[in-house]
This record gives C-alpha cells, sequence and structure tokens, in this order.
C-alpha cells in the first residue's frame, strides 16, 4: 500500500517503476496501473465472487410481515416469471381451431381426443374427459404431468402391485396411470377434466422429447441472428425457451377449457406432478382464471427442477418454487411431499406459506398432505385428498371420503390423437425455426403499442430489462466510503478506497481526483481499464479527465465486477462463469444468477448511491461518461437512475446484444434484443439529456421517437463514428 501522505511527483515515479514490472511481468496489462485499494494479491470482499447458485440450491421464502408489503413483493415476482417465460406482453391469443373426435362412451363419462393450436401451426393435443348426466355449469381441471415415461400414455404395469402392497394404489388396473386415474374420478365427480401432453412427449412430437428435455449442446446451425432455434443465444435473447412455450400452451388450455359450454369460469382447477407440479405452479401464479391449484411432489427449498422444460433464464433469481406457491394465496391450494427433493416440506417451506396465507386471513385455505414414506408419485392417497379438497371448494356435493373406483386402462393406440383422418403434423429443425421466427414476429407486434410514449415504453421494456438486470436504483441498498490512501497533486487530491455496498456485500475500488475548489460536480469515468482508465500511459489524468479538472469538476474511476483489482492476474475472462452443469443451457445458469453485464450495471448503480447520498461529498451535480465497450453498460444503469445522473455521455459503436453468439460473453444478458436491444436501452434514457457516439439518426430511429414524444428532441444528441473522443465527450458535458 502507497503511504497516506506521499507527494504526487513521488506517487507518480513509483507507478512509472509499477508500469515497468507490470509490463515485463504481464505484456497484455494495461499501459498504466493505477494504485490499488487492496494490498497486492488481494481481491474485494464482495458476495458475487462466491459460487454460483444452482438448481439444487436452497430457496427459503420469508413470509411478509403486512398484506401491503407482500401484494408488492408478488407483483414483482410475478412479473419475473412472466418475463422470463417470454409472456411480458403476452402473446397474440389466436384461433384455437380445436379439433375433438373419436370420442369413448363409458357409462359415467366420456373421453375425446382433442387438438387445437396454441399458435399458428403449433399443436397442443390431450385426452379430454367429460362427465354424464349433469345440467348446469361444471367445474374443469387442467391436468398436466411431469417426466413420467411416455407422459399420458404412461404404463406403471410392471410395478403396480408393489404399490398396492404397500398402500400407494388399490387396483392393478387403475394403478397403471395416475393421470388416467385421475382424470377418470374427477369426471365421475361431475368436473371436465383435460389430460394435456407436455411438449415432446405423447402426440406433442412437432418439438422432439430429445431437444425439449434433453438438449445438451448447441447447434451451430441454429445460432445465428436471422434465423434461429431454442437454446440458443439469440432465442435467450428474445426470451423464447421451451419453459414459456409449455407455460403459453396451459394458459391457451384454459382457454379452450372455457370456451366449453358447459365449464364454469368461476371454477377451474389445475393439479400437476413432478414436472406437472412446476406448470401448475406457474399457470396458478399468472393466470387469474385458476380458482383452485394442486401442485404435487415439486414445492421445495431445495432442487428447483432438474429439466431444460422446467428452467429458464431470469427465473429464479432471488425467488424459488416456495414463493411461485405462495403467489396463489391467499386462494385455496393443496399439495404434498413424498421421499425426494419435497421430503423436508412440511419443516422448511410449508410453514412459511402457511404463515402468509395466516396473513392474508386464509390460514386454513393451504394443506401440506405428508407422504415422506412414499417414492416420488402422484399415487391414490394423494389423490383421495386432492378428490376432497376439489369437492370441499368446488362444493360438489359428494360426501367424504371420496373413494376411487377402479377404471378401464387405455393404452397408447386408443388413446393417439393422431390417425389417417387426422394426420401428425410434421416437425424437425425447419419447423422450429418457422415457429420461433413466428414467436418471433407476433411479439414485435405486441411491443409496437409501447414504442409510442416514454410511460408505455418504461411499462413494457423497462419492466423486461428490470428483471434482466436484477435490480432497480430503489433497491441498490445502503453504502459506505472507507479511505485508503490519498494525495495531494497540486490542483486536486488523489484518494483511493472502497465504495462499499452494505446492503448486498459489494465492494468496489475507486479512484477519486477531487479538485481542491470543487465546484460541486462530479463525473463518473468507466473505462474498460476500470480505474486505470482515467489515466494516460505515464500516469497522468488524461486529456478529458484533465479538462474537468481544471473545471473544478471531481472525476471518479471504477473497477468494475471482473476489472481491475477482481482480478487476481491481471487479465479478464472472455467468458464469464458457468454452473457446474455439462448441458450448454443457459437456463441451468441464469436461472439463477444475474449476469456479469447485469451485475456491472448494478455497480454503476452503487457508485451513483453512493455519490448522491454521502453526507460529507454535497454533490449537486453528477454525470456519466463511458467511451467504450461499457458505453452500453452505462446506458443501461442510466436508464434506471435518471434523477440522478444529469448528462450522460456514452459510446455504443453499435453494439447490439442479438449479435452475441455465446450466452457466457461478458455482455450477454436475456431479455436484451426482445426489449429493444441498445437502441432500447437508450430510449429507457428519456427525457434525460444524452449524448451518443457511434450510431446514426437511422440506427436510433426509437430512441429519438421516444425523446420526441415526451418534448426533449433537444436532450438527444447522436454522433455518428465508431470511436469516441474524450476530448468531445467533455466539450459537450461542458456545454450542458
Amino acid at each position: 500500500m502507497v503511504p497516506y501522505d506521499i507527494p504526487c511527483k513521488t506517487l507518480m515515479k513509483l507507478r512509472t517503476l509499477i508500469l515497468l514490472a507490470s509490463v515485463s511481468v504481464m505484456p497484455g496489462t494495461p499501459a498504466f496501473a493505477a494504485e490499488r485499494a487492496l494490498p497486492a494479491g488481494a481481491i474485494p470482499d464482495d458476495a458475487r465472487i462466491q459460487p454460483l447458485k444452482d438448481l439444487n440450491g436452497y430457496f427459503p421464502f420469508t413470509p411478509p410481515t403486512s398484506k401491503g408489503v407482500w401484494q408488492e413483493r408478488a407483483a414483482q415476482v410475478k412479473k419475473r416469471i412472466l418475463v422470463s417465460q417470454g409472456l411480458w406482453p403476452l402473446p397474440t391469443r389466436t384461433p384455437l381451431n380445436p379439433v375433438l373426435h373419436g370420442k369413448v362412451e363409458e357409462k359415467e363419462f366420456t373421453i375425446e381426443k382433442v387438438y387445437f393450436e396454441s399458435v399458428p401451426g403449433f399443436y397442443v393435443t390431450g385426452s379430454l374427459y367429460r362427465p354424464k348426466g349433469r345440467s348446469g355449469k361444471v367445474p374443469a381441471v387442467l391436468c398436466p404431468h411431469g417426466h413420467w415415461k411416455d407422459g399420458r400414455y404412461y404404463d406403471h404395469q410392471a410395478r403396480v402391485r408393489q404399490d398396492i402392497t404397500i398402500g400407494a394404489e388399490r387396483f392393478e388396473d387403475g394403478g397403471r396411470n395416475h393421470i388416467q386415474a385421475r382424470c377418470v374420478q374427477l369426471a365421475r365427480m361431475g368436473c371436465v377434466a383435460f389430460a394435456i401432453d407436455m411438449i415432446g412427449y405423447a402426440d406433442s412430437g412437432q418439438l422432439s422429447y430429445e431437444l425439449v428435455h434433453r438438449f445438451a449442446k448447441q447447434r451451430p446451425e441454429m445460432n445465428t441472428p436471422a434465423d434461429w432455434g431454442f437454446f440458443s443465444p439469440p432465442a435467450e435473447s428474445h426470451l423464447q425457451n421451451v419453459m414459456g412455450l409449455q407455460t403459453w400452451n396451459n394458459m391457451r388450455a384454459l382457454d379452450f377449457l372455457l370456451s366449453l359450454p358447459e365449464v364454469d369460469s368461476r371454477r377451474i382447477a389445475v393439479t400437476g406432478a413432478s414436472g406437472g407440479g412446476t406448470q401448475t405452479m406457474l399457470l396458478a401464479a399468472v393466470d387469474d382464471r385458476v380458482a383452485l391449484s394442486m401442485p404435487m411432489v415439486m414445492v421445495s427449498t431445495s432442487m428447483q427442477g432438474g429439466c431444460t422444460c422446467e428452467n429458464s433464464s431470469l427465473l429464479r433469481v432471488a425467488t424459488g418454487n416456495i414463493e411461485f406457491a405462495a403467489l396463489f394465496a391467499p386462494k385455496p391450494q393443496i399439495m404434498n411431499c413424498a421421499d425426494d427433493w419435497t421430503r423436508e416440506l412440511a419443516t422448511k417451506g410449508f410453514p412459511d406459506i402457511q404463515k402468509l396465507y395466516g396473513v392474508m386471513g386464509k390460514k386454513d385455505n393451504v394443506r401440506l398432505i405428508r407422504g415422506e414414506h412414499f417414492k416420488h408419485n402422484y399415487n391414490y392417497v394423494t389423490r383421495a385428498q386432492m378428490y376432497s379438497w376439489i369437492n370441499r371448494h368446488f362444493k360438489l356435493g359428494f360426501k367424504d371420503p371420496i373413494v376411487e373406483e377402479d377404471f378401464h386402462f387405455r393404452p397408447k393406440a386408443e388413446m393417439t390423437v393422431w390417425n389417417d383422418e387426422h394426420p401428425q403434423p410434421k416437425g424437425g429443425d425447419e419447423f422450429e425455426r418457422k415457429l420461433v421466427a413466428s414467436l418471433t414476429r407476433d411479439i414485435a407486434k405486441q411491443l409496437k403499442p409501447a414504442q409510442q410514449s416514454v410511460g408505455k415504453l418504461r411499462d413494457v421494456y423497462g419492466t423486461g430489462w428490470e428483471v434482466a438486470l436484477g435490480r432497480t436504483y430503489a433497491e441498490t441498498g445502503e453504502t459506505e466510503w472507507d479511505l485508503k490512501s490519498k494525495h495531494d497533486c497540486g490542483g486536486y487530491l488523489e484518494m483511493i478506497g472502497l465504495v462499499r455496498n452494505t446492503t448486498q456485500h459489494e465492494e468496489l475500488p475507486v479512484t477519486w481526483l477531487y479538485p481542491k475548489n470543487w465546484s460541486g460536480r462530479t463525473v463518473v469515468w468507466l473505462s474498460e481499464q476500470g480505474k486505470d482508465g482515467l489515466f494516460d500511459a505515464n500516469g497522468k489524468p488524461q486529456t478529458g479527465v484533465q479538462k474537468l479538472l481544471d473545471e473544478n469538476i471531481t472525476v471518479v474511476g471504477v473497477d468494475l465486477l471482473d476489472q481491475g483489482e477482481f482480478l487476481k492476474d491481471g487479465k479478464a475472462s472472455e467468458k464469464t462463469r458457468k454452473v457446474a452443469n455439462p448441458r450448454e443451457f443457459a437456463g441451468f445458469t441464469f436461472g439463477y444468477n444475474t449476469t456479469l453485464f447485469a451485475r456491472r450495471v448494478h455497480d454503476v448503480m452503487t457508485l451513483v448511491k453512493f455519490i448522491t447520498t454521502y453526507p460529507r461529498h454535497q454533490n449537486r451535480q453528477l454525470d456519466l461518461v463511458a467511451l467504450d465497450q461499457t458505453g452500453v453498460i452505462a446506458a443501461a444503469a442510466r436508464a434506471f437512475c435518471r434523477d440522478e445522473v444529469k448528462h450522460l455521455a456514452c459510446n455504443t459503436a453499435g453494439f447490439r446484444f442479438l449479435a452475441l453468439k455465446d450466452f457466457h460473453d461478458p455482455f450477454f444478458i436475456p431479455g436484451a434484443a426482445k426489449y429493444g436491444d441498445t437502441p432500447g436501452l437508450l430510449a429507457l434514457n428519456a427525457p434525460a439529456s444524452t449524448h451518443v457516439f457511434g450510431e446514426t439518426a437511422s440506427d436510433l430511429a426509437l430512441v429519438t421517437k421516444i425523446y420526441k414524444s415526451a418534448n426533449a428532441q433537444k436532450s438527444i444528441s447522436i454522433e455518428k463514428g465508431g470511436k469516441a473522443n474524450p476530448q468531445q465527450a467533455v466539450d459537450w458535458l461542458l456545454k450542458n
């Protein structure tokens, strides 16, 4: 550590020695290394250095203290679900064009084969069970399945006798398929039940099982900015994922059920187990039409869902399945536990959900079915209590307990919706590309209304970016300053230290160049070199920085995450960290962790928060300058702290997130291309004063349109050219 009171001239000599040593040892390092805030070899004490979270982490839920607190939190989490699923805003509800055929007549119910289009050309398939002899409106129950072999065609015949001996099932025939079993019994009780195929299972084959549930390796041919498939970086950049498509299928399945004349819109339920439990939680959380939710063997503080179809980028950042189930409160909900990842639910998770229901005044509206002595299941013991729950809350009038009776198991040959008259639609890579392209066109159409004004843009694009970044400026937290050294450099003081975010446990090495006759104005100067970027090769403030100092403006440099003192060897990685999962799917990492890009945006917010609130630093005006690749980071941060940063000068150099071919690129962030890419971020800065280098007016048509809608045309200026001249940026700042 350099002594606290070392003269600036001596400091320059030491810097020269450090420079020569660093060049000889590490020729790839920047031309100048600024003084460190930490001892050599030490890195900041920052929570983000810790191992990444994955689907096997711990996901507790802290119940709120009041209804108001919960309503605010619930709204945030619901938006996170919708954004992560690619459903913010919702796609167009195109005609379902349902086809029902092959009716089978049973004594108490009928079974029909069903397919309809959730989006044009993409078919949802399943079996529809309808009660006989019922007058008036009847309840409807959507029954998504999990990862049982063959899905709706599941046949447990080989082990059903064993299940009978341990009390898990009652009948050899009826115990072969719990999906058919619950649909038959629900129909016998007077409910319409729809067993829907999960994408890639049974009759839903346009996207294959291997793609949807076993995707493991990126496909170069499906990873292009103009023509991409699922799981690719462009798809992630548009938040197009198979989990979201399944959620949309389930929402459209409710549309289908409500189109049936006998269905009572006030009595809609959903229940599924395992992966079907995941589907149940998410659908119930975001679709207000669901009146009764029954997610089985999936609500847990432990494993959150191991399949690609149960994960999506952004989904479980700072949340998880317990909170997803809690979102249904105070409406009636029942769940169960078994000898799997849900085995501790009775003591971890469920008591917190129950407390929330108590806060909402409906403690008895949630129940846990204990079943730790059974393996992963949706067995008769669980189904029996589910029937009673439906009977009670939908007022069906049956006497409890309700006993499930045997039924005739029907194999695939009798249940498939496809035959010569109803041929199976084609799938494959070409279909996948066309489907994704159709989704892209539709969402562009849905986003157009948001491009008419600042308010609409913030509501739609702003919400998308807010979820992607994972933190708003208001959520930044408390900050403090730890001075490590200070030097008198004549007209200014150079101070080196740490800005700490004590709320988030984050720590940033910072250099302040502080004029002795400070004007009250501060400029944060971002650089790819971190705080080193304040200086030229000789260790003196670079020309633009010196001009600001001459105008008595404080200039601040900072090491963002994975810059400067965060790097043990002085070299930044070309790829970001990922969880220890061999499958090349962004959702396994970024479904649980924010990206490096987002975390660097957080760093800028932290620094802004400190500068504008530090009681010993009476700042009157704060500006932001970023003239290299950090320009996009600056644009994102300023978009969410517009009231604190008066002027932004940034160089975006035509950068577009959509062009990234690797989701471990340091600049990757899910949803970026969907919500306007770089122009979308710049538009969210409106109406604040912004000068952009490296773009053309035609490239930023959305930006100029939004500024014009806010009567702030004079607040946006665009300068063509790939490189930004610091002198030009400083001249613009000083004129404003």
